[in-house]
């Protein structure tokens, strides 16, 4: 079992290379990863499911404790991604499969990795998770009707088919991971060491089956949805940063809101673009999956150097 944790914890911490290694072949060699295509939302489910093991009633703690800063995080994560979207897929009048896309990721809960780049940030960790847990838990109502409210203009939304995909490939993988390391925290405890490798093979998968099923589209267009992804979550990033300043936030909450923001669970949108619309509107999911690792540690790096003004006065 040591083998498997020092295998799993390498894989997490070079997670991004990894993505990046399969995505580069499966452009290059499509049709030995299309085949995954089929398989998005299960092995979304497992990464949830993972998830899930890891969640216990202590992540809500935070919520009853400071109900005003977890409330602006899940609103400030729910109102600047979404709307930066819209905004970047109307005035630069993107393709209507990348605008859906954009807008997709624009509108998911905040993703899996951000509490860790929290950590290294040096920001408030409780609160973080706090976010990421709450704004996870509503997506299946959120989400869709964001989707509903900023992508109409695009193509036609059915908001329950949405809800309960949502509910399929997030909210009950989830409740099954939290109910099984409840009932059985003794036995999983030694599964959990090889979640981060789990977890790793199954973004790899499907960020490689979607490069696959887009290749061609992806060659005219990759470029350009490059950018937009990287200013969507730039953008996420500093405004979430404003967002809590905005509102009083000390430096560690500020930091944590940032990354809740900017961080996206872009699996979820990769699931919801392949079940409801188009292999090139999981593009910019699928794409986001592996920028927002590469800038959130950047990020964390610089947010980390990062002194509070009242702190440093009182030292």
């Amino acid at each position: 079992m040591a083998i498997i944790s020092k295998i799993s914890s390498f894989a997490g911490k070079t997670f991004t290379l990894w993505v990046l290694l399969f995505a580069v072949i499966a452009y290059f060699n499509p049709d030995g990863f299309k085949w995954i295509g089929d398989y998005v939302i299960p092995l979304l489910g497992i990464v949830m499911f993972g998830m899930g093991l890891t969640i216990s009633a202590d992540d809500f703690k935070e919520v009853f404790r400071r109900p005003r800063d977890v409330a602006l995080g899940v609103v400030g994560h729910y109102v600047v991604m979404p709307l930066i979207a819209f905004l970047l897929a109307t005035f630069l009048d993107l393709p209507k499969e990348v605008a859906i896309g954009v807008i997709l990721v624009g509108c998911c809960p905040s993703g899996t990795a951000s509490n860790v780049m929290v950590f290294l940030a040096r920001g408030d960790v409780p609160l973080a998770v706090s976010i990421a847990s709450v704004s996870t838990l509503l997506a299946p109502i959120v989400t869709p009707l964001l989707i509903l409210l900023l992508a109409s203009k695009w193509v036609d939304i059915h908001f329950w088919s949405l809800f309960l995909s949502i509910v399929q490939v997030i909210i009950i993988p989830l409740a099954l991971g939290f109910l099984v390391q409840k009932f059985f925290g003794k036995q999983t405890k030694a599964a959990v060491q090889a979640l981060p490798l789990i977890s790793v093979i199954a973004i790899v998968m499907i960020v490689s089956g979607v490069v696959a099923g887009s290749q061609e589209k992806l060659a005219a267009t990759g470029l350009m949805i490059f950018a937009v992804v990287i200013l969507h979550n730039l953008l996420g990033f500093l405004l979430g940063f404003l967002f809590a300043r905005l509102f009083g936030m000390d430096l560690a909450k500020q930091k944590a809101v940032a990354m809740e923001v900017g961080m996206q669970n872009s699996g979820l949108g990769v699931a919801i673009a392949t079940a409801h619309f188009s292999p090139l509107a999981a593009v910019p999911s699928a794409i986001f999956s592996v920028w927002h690792n590469l800038s959130g540690s950047i990020l964390a790096q610089v947010f980390s150097r990062m002194k509070d003004k009242k702190t440093s006065t009182k030292e």
